[in-house]
């Protein structure tokens, strides 16, 4: 049989074990066979992944790519270029646009917009607000792959329901069997904090984190938890960034509730000494804090408490981030790009292993948001989607580099070892040592069960 595409020398890593001598035979955007070297001698095209590693491919299960409303930030067509170029062969969509993707004729709408414009696989977040209720079940019947509830003030101002609301949503969720996320901060303590700060005459980065305590996110995480267990529907954690958030969660496992939750590399990183350091350029919600918090992430990470890394990417213009008042600073910057170096970089440094990380970034999000086993792993049947990383190469991020249409990046000029290669989202190379290959091709994927 001639295959479409076969990929050999290469090291295949799963979360459970990473093994050698395996070619890998593709065959109408799907993993045809897996067999020994030499196993599939004809093919269109041959990969040669000598000396690389063989990852599933990377889902990023929280960007924001601005469109419609917002394209002066970001649009669907760079946005899928920077993951592409950064090894991620899926996203997921957040609904904070213009309109609020939170109906199902808004919804629609959005997919017909977004799908002739993007170079990797997507899915879309729709947002639950109390004027949109009743849209639940028809949102799941037109392929929506999540929701999620802005418990917080958010870039776009996407109003939160009030608890009955929310409460409601939890009940109106769990009957489509999918999973509804929460951007945990209590509003009415950042709202009050805010604004004593701003009385007190507080410009200084500092303020940000001041005005989202720690107790704002724990407070909404532990009314969600209860919320949800209350309803029986299934809760995920944006953006983690709270030693108390992560004890709460893993209390919730323990308890058997079904409760995901997921950090990124910006509060794996860096702590609240940078932000006073950077400044804007740094400045997202919730906000970057203490190193105990950051330790107690990487914990949760390690004992499968949290259980996805994912990046929030949220590009600004440098007008909206290059600014001394940090109450004008917009909250966010361009992050689908970098992760996987990123990440790299600490598996290379011993923080995590590489088949850890590939259970972070590929299996659990697949799982998590019923996309698997057709993504998230190497197996007969899955869709060919592949991130193969050089681990030994070396580089720099340079933001000027990058993809996005905005690229202001707290990451820039950060030595990175560890790097993707070669990006393939169902057979189709659309990424080869750095450079874009290939037109627009990436598809919706609806989840599996609904």
């Amino acid at each position: 049989m001639i295959f479409d595409l076969v990929i050999s020398n290469g090291k295949i890593v799963s979360p459970r074990k990473t093994r050698e001598g395996d070619d890998i035979a593709v065959e109408k955007g799907k993993i045809a066979a897996i067999g020994p070297r030499g196993s599939f001698p004809r093919a269109k095209e041959k990969l040669d992944a000598t000396g690389k590693y063989i990852l599933p491919g990377v889902i990023d299960a929280h960007v924001h790519f601005r469109e419609p409303g917002y394209e002066y930030k970001e649009d669907f067509k760079t946005g899928t270029l920077a993951a592409a170029a950064g090894g991620v062969t899926m996203v997921l969509d957040m609904p904070n646009n213009l309109p609020f993707c939170c109906t199902v004729e808004a919804f629609e709408k959005k997919l017909a917009l977004v799908s002739p414009k993007a170079h990797v696989d997507f899915g879309l977040v729709a947002a639950v607000t109390a004027e949109s209720l009743g849209e639940i079940p028809g949102l799941a019947r037109a392929g929506v792959n999540v929701y999620k509830i802005f418990m917080g003030a958010t870039v776009g101002g996407v109003p939160a329901p009030d608890d009955g609301g929310m409460l409601s949503a939890f009940h109106r969720v769990e009957e489509t069997g999918l999973r509804i996320g929460v951007h945990a901060e209590n509003t009415h303590i950042v709202d009050y904090f805010t604004g004593k700060l701003k009385a007190e005459g507080r410009t200084d980065p500092g303020a940000h984190a001041a005005s989202r305590p720690g107790v704002a996110e724990a407070e909404a995480i532990q009314r969600a938890i209860l919320f949800a267990r209350t309803a029986g529907c299934r809760l995920h954690i944006y953006h983690l960034s709270t030693r108390e958030g992560v004890r709460m969660v893993r209390a919730a496992k323990a308890e058997g509730q079904d409760v995901s939750a997921e950090t990124g590399p910006h509060y794996l990183i860096f702590d609240d000494s940078q932000m006073r350091q950077m400044g804007g350029i740094l400045k997202i919600n919730p906000p970057i804090r203490s190193r105990d918090d950051g330790a107690a992430l990487w914990e949760g990470l390690l004992d499968g408490t949290i259980e996805v890394i994912d990046t929030d990417h949220s590009p600004h213009s440098p007008q909206e981030k290059l600014q001394d008042d940090i109450w004008k600073v917009i909250p966010g910057f361009a992050g689908v790009e970098t992760q996987v170096p990123l990440m790299l970089t600490l598996v290379n440094e011993g923080k995590l292993s590489l088949n850890t990380y590939v259970k972070l970034v590929a299996e659990n999000p697949a799982r998590l948001f019923n996309l698997y086993p057709r993504k998230g792993t190497i197996q007969v049947g899955a869709d060919a989607d592949f991130t193969i990383v050089d681990l030994d190469r070396q580089g720099i991020i340079d933001q000027d580099r990058l993809h996005s249409k905005n690229v202001v990046t707290p990451f820039d000029g950060r030595q990175v070892k560890g790097m993707p290669v070669c990006t393939i989202v169902r057979g189709n190379i659309v990424m080869k040592n750095g450079e874009i290959a290939g037109k627009p091709m990436g598809l919706h994927i609806k989840p599996l069960r609904s």
